[in-house]
């Protein structure tokens, strides 16, 4: 997708349902709906006090972002009642008078958007594909293969063939395991930044052609920004913890 510099790209780390931080990061960007576009890494819902807030916000703001896992295991269940897992948000989403819109149109959303300049996925991109782009862009997860799906929206570590370690990532595994951006950077002849969230842990990454938005909102920490057309990183603080890690 080409580049429109008329308009400014601004990338949001993991939101998970903290919807008054949502707000005050608008606020601090500055945000203008008619000149911006606003772009969520993932994990929308789920954690925090205010998933059905954060969905209802990104939608009015015509948002373009990206699924993360907690959004994709969300619309699993939405679509298919048999499916494991906590359903506490799916519950909450349904609740509302506009649930199943909100949910409609969170599905029609991809796990990867790309431009000339910038590649946007939850977690990760593989190693191996040479067009990470083409793998799932303007897809929705649905139409897409689940072990894309999977890696997209759940990777941290991986070896050169893009293998998952076994054991976890926490403590981190030993080499040939290195976090998945590594090979990346180690990429010849691709220039575009990679822009992700999904590694509270790790917290707020700028390396070369890297830029990771997760820094723990949910969890205490704050809630990031990268503004593309300026390289410009903005956060502010959460209100508070709203979820404990493991």
């Amino acid at each position: 997708m080409p580049v429109d510099m008329g308009r400014r790209r601004i990338f949001v780390g993991d939101l998970q349902g903290c919807r008054e931080e949502f707000e005050a990061l608008l606020e601090r960007v500055k945000f203008d709906p008619s000149v911006d576009t606003l772009h969520p890494v993932g994990d929308l819902v789920n954690r925090g006090p205010d998933s059905v807030g954060c969905l209802r916000l990104a939608k009015e703001l015509g948002a373009k972002p990206v699924l993360g896992n907690h959004d994709v295991h969300m619309l699993r269940q939405w679509k298919d009642p048999s499916h494991r897992g906590k359903r506490r948000t799916l519950h909450e989403v349904l609740a509302a008078d506009d649930g199943e819109e909100l949910l409609s149109w969170l599905a029609k959303q991809p796990i990867i958007r790309g431009w000339d300049d910038v590649v946007c996925v939850h977690a990760g991109l593989h190693p191996g594909w040479k067009n990470p782009v083409k793998k799932a862009s303007n897809r929705s997860p649905f139409d897409v293969d689940d072990a894309v799906v999977e890696f997209a929206v759940r990777a941290r570590y991986c070896d050169p063939s893009g293998a998952l370690p076994k054991d976890g990532d926490f403590p981190p595994p030993p080499a040939p395991f290195a976090p998945w951006d590594a090979f990346w950077r180690a990429r010849e002849n691709d220039s575009r930044t990679v822009v992700f969230g999904h590694w509270a842990r790790r917290g707020l990454v700028e390396l070369e052609r890297t830029r990771g938005l997760d820094t723990g909102c949910v969890y205490g920490g704050y809630l990031t920004a990268w503004i593309a057309e300026t390289d410009r990183i903005e956060s502010v603080p959460a209100h508070r913890a709203w979820h404990r890690t493991a």
